[in-house]
């Protein structure tokens, strides 16, 4: 099941060990790094499309992105 707290965790820990700031994220997905915070923070969700983009960019399957899995390669 979707866990917000995983994917808001995962999410923070992928951004840093790409030593990337909010607002490098957030340019690289067009939305502002306020977006990005909030997404970080869980109080709000990004579409669809962006968390399978977001999967794709840090090189992790959605499903460990989103908490259903703890393997983070990708199929």
């Amino acid at each position: 099941m979707f866990s917000r707290e995983i994917f808001c965790q995962r999410l923070r820990q992928l951004r840093l060990s790409r030593n990337l700031t909010a607002e490098q994220l957030g340019a690289a997905f067009a939305v502002r790094k306020q977006t990005v915070s909030r997404w970080e923070l869980g109080d709000r969700l990004p579409t669809l499309d962006i968390a399978v983009a977001l999967a794709e960019y840090f090189n992790v399957s959605l499903d460990y992105l989103v908490g259903t899995s703890d393997n983070p390669k990708r199929k």
